[in-house]
């Protein structure tokens, strides 16, 4: 007959498993899906302005003081509120960390059903710490390649708004309307500032500090020089926009060319993994007769940075910067 106190203990565990994958995914729902319809404004700043924001929550909202502490100075907590709004997130970061809390938790008790305390709370603390800021990362990585490639468009927009007639203002206006996000968010930004008072070039030296590419930085130092000494801007532009999809075409043909060698790479880096883990899978006894020899765990730990370190090497050889 089972025991009313492990019956009580069982209840609770999976109350809280419920709880935890309820707000993991509720988290998750919320970081990765927006729910829109056709109703609404092309980007996130013309949706804030049509559900009701003052122009002055929006600038609040959308260019955080976070981003203007400094390249280098800021705590944790400054750091992740950059990397929030780098990766396009407008979710607070409290429900962020809650949401994460909440998976942590969720894949402690799961992993501690089968594999005991000792492993769950590794895994429930990569699970909560290790994913989330992955998820960020290469959620910033997509934004910036996306904004990237809708920035020599963006270009050619101003670029014919200032050969009409247009001031600057007024194009970067058109690009704030036309343009949808992540780019078009960007310049609503931008549009806000210079209606609050500050000028063009430090608009797009805030732009650039935000996005933190070369492209952008090209376009603000243009914008600045010109906004300083004169010139034809719409001249500027063009060349910078084809300057942009060349800088594209080349990055293009160094991957494609590089595809080979990125790929052995990686076999080459995975194949000690993998031959590990069949042996283990077809022949226990093979690591498991001498696993418990003293030299054992000293032979692993080299064999493991040695393989990390070939992977780290071929890495560098085939990842080109340009």
């Amino acid at each position: 007959m089972m025991d009313l106190q492990t019956f009580d203990l069982n209840i609770f565990v999976y109350i809280f498993v419920f709880v935890g994958v309820l707000l993991a995914y509720e988290g998750v729902v919320q970081l990765l899906f927006r729910r829109e319809t056709q109703g609404e404004a092309r980007n996130r700043r013309m949706k804030m302005i049509q559900r009701g924001a003052s122009t002055d929550q929006v600038l609040q909202l959308l260019r955080d003081p976070a981003m203007f502490s400094g390249e280098t100075k800021g705590g944790p907590i400054t750091r992740f509120r950059r990397l929030l709004i780098q990766a396009g997130v407008t979710i607070r970061p409290a429900w962020i960390l809650l949401g994460a809390i909440g998976l942590g938790v969720a894949a402690f008790f799961s992993a501690n059903l089968f594999l005991g305390p000792n492993l769950a709370v590794p895994i429930g603390i990569v699970v909560a710490v290790i994913l989330p800021f992955f998820v960020l990362v290469g959620m910033k990585s997509a934004r910036l390649q996306k904004l990237t490639k809708q920035l020599p468009d963006t270009r050619d927009l101003m670029s014919r708004g200032l050969k009409v007639g247009h001031p600057v203002a007024v194009t970067i206006g058109n690009v704030a309307s036309d343009m949808p996000d992540p780019i078009g968010t960007e310049f609503g930004i931008i549009q806000d500032q210079i209606n609050y008072g500050d000028d063009v070039a430090t608009a797009f030296h805030d732009f650039a500090k935000r996005v933190s590419t070369e492209d952008a930085n090209y376009l603000a130092v243009s914008i600045g020089i010109q906004h300083g000494t004169g010139g034809n801007l719409s001249r500027i532009l063009n060349v910078l926009s084809q300057v942009i999809r060349d800088r594209q075409i080349m990055r293009k043909k160094i991957k494609a060319i590089s595809a080979e060698g990125r790929l052995s790479g990686l076999i080459l880096t995975a194949l000690p993994v993998f031959i590990y883990l069949t042996i283990e899978v077809s022949s226990p006894s093979f690591y498991g007769d001498v696993r418990s020899d003293p030299l054992f765990p000293t032979f692993a730990m080299i064999i493991v940075g040695l393989i990390a370190v070939q992977g780290l090497i071929l890495f560098r050889l085939v990842n080109f910067k340009f």
